[in-house]
């Protein structure tokens, strides 16, 4: 799949409504289908994506029916992917190799990695980078970790800075990467019109009940993995499977 990005004439203003102001040039991808593809039930609540770009960032809209709003990780690079979340991952030269992931909850807690290799190549991923220059706004339709009501759903808007994706020399314990040489277009990773990078979005879903007045997960219940586009198997981490990113004039 491929979805043409539209460079903007000015930021989005992130108020939540992605249908008005200069979201409104831009095109909602295909509702979310299962990671693993048609052949397994459609998800049970939509989730719909668009994007826009400057020379700074990517910008990205993301709307989601959701009844239950729930996340309590509230620290940054917690798992969030351990309960509802959203997320993203970006190969900005479309190799399979050099991506980055970004993971956001509805507390608007951050989990972002790097990974040199997918992990069925070894990876490593690299915990200890982190989108500095980030922007986000979440902006819910309902009562987060509420049980006694039924939510409409959330919406997430991010601004993705182009001048955080390059690779990280340093580990997060401070000992260096031994890093193959790269180009110095993969160093600044801004995109030119025309130009197509490999991107693709993940939204997880539990199951859950309510235990002592809270959310809880059911045990033993796998968590649900919705995409723009499948990956055929229950694993982001197959680059080549992602959707195309190209950047387009206004």
């Amino acid at each position: 799949m491929e979805y043409a990005c539209v460079r903007t004439p000015s930021p989005p203003e992130f108020t939540g409504d992605l249908d008005s102001g200069v979201w409104s040039l831009a095109g909602w991808t295909a509702d979310f289908r299962d990671i693993e593809g048609a052949e397994r039930p459609d998800p049970g609540f939509q989730t719909q994506v668009k994007m826009l770009w400057d020379e700074t960032y990517l910008y990205v809209g993301c709307t989601m029916e959701e009844p239950d709003l729930w996340a309590t990780y509230d620290q940054r690079d917690m798992i969030v992917f351990h309960e509802h979340d959203f997320e993203v991952f970006i190969d900005p030269d479309g190799d399979g190799n050099e991506y980055y992931e970004i993971e956001i909850n509805v507390l608007g807690t951050i989990f972002d990695l790097f990974l040199h290799r997918p992990y069925r190549s070894g990876g490593p991923a690299e915990h200890g980078w982190d989108t500095t220059g980030l922007k986000f706004a979440i902006h819910t339709d309902g009562t987060i970790n509420d049980p006694e009501d039924r939510d409409r759903g959330w919406t997430v808007e991010l601004a993705i800075p182009f001048a955080d994706l390059k690779p990280p020399s340093i580990r997060a314990d401070g000992t260096a990467w031994s890093l193959p040489p790269i180009t110095e277009h993969q160093r600044a990773a801004v995109p030119c019109v025309g130009e197509t990078w490999r991107i693709n979005f993940s939204r997880v879903e539990w199951d859950l009940e309510v235990v002592d007045g809270g959310y809880q997960k059911i045990e033993g219940r796998p968590e649900y993995n919705w995409t723009w586009t499948p990956q055929w198997e229950i694993n982001m981490h197959v680059p080549e499977r992602w959707g195309l990113l190209r950047f387009v004039a206004e």
